[in-house]
C-alpha cells in the first residue's frame, strides 16, 4: 500500500465489461507530508468515490484487488481503498 494524490480522472467509453460503471483515477505517490514522490503517474480503480486533489490510500497487488472486487475477471491490480483525511505520526 502507498499514499497518493488524485491528479485527474480517466474517461474511456469502450472498456473491459468488468470495468463498466467503475471510475478510473490518475494518482501519483506522495510522502507523509503530502509531497509528490518520483515522476510516475498510475491509473487506479476508484471504488471510494474520491475526487481530484484528495489524498488516498492505494493498494497495488492483484490478490487484494480480486478480494475487494469479489472476482478475478477485471484486469486491475491498482485500486484506491480509502480517502486519507489526516496522518498522525508519533515518535
Amino acid at each position: 500500500m502507498f499514499l497518493a494524490k488524485i491528479k485527474g480522472n480517466l474517461v474511456s467509453t469502450p472498456k473491459n465489461k468488468f470495468l463498466v460503471g467503475h471510475k478510473l483515477s490518475i494518482v501519483h505517490e506522495i510522502d507523509y507530508n503530502f509531497n509528490y514522490i518520483g515522476n510516475k503517474d498510475l491509473i487506479a480503480l476508484d471504488l471510494v468515490d474520491a475526487g481530484i486533489g484528495d489524498n488516498v490510500l492505494v493498494v497495488q497487488e492483484g490478490d487484494a484487488v480480486q478480494q475487494i472486487l469479489g472476482h478475478s475477471n477485471a484486469p486491475v491490480n491498482t485500486m484506491i481503498i480509502a480517502v486519507v483525511d489526516n496522518i498522525e505520526i508519533t515518535e
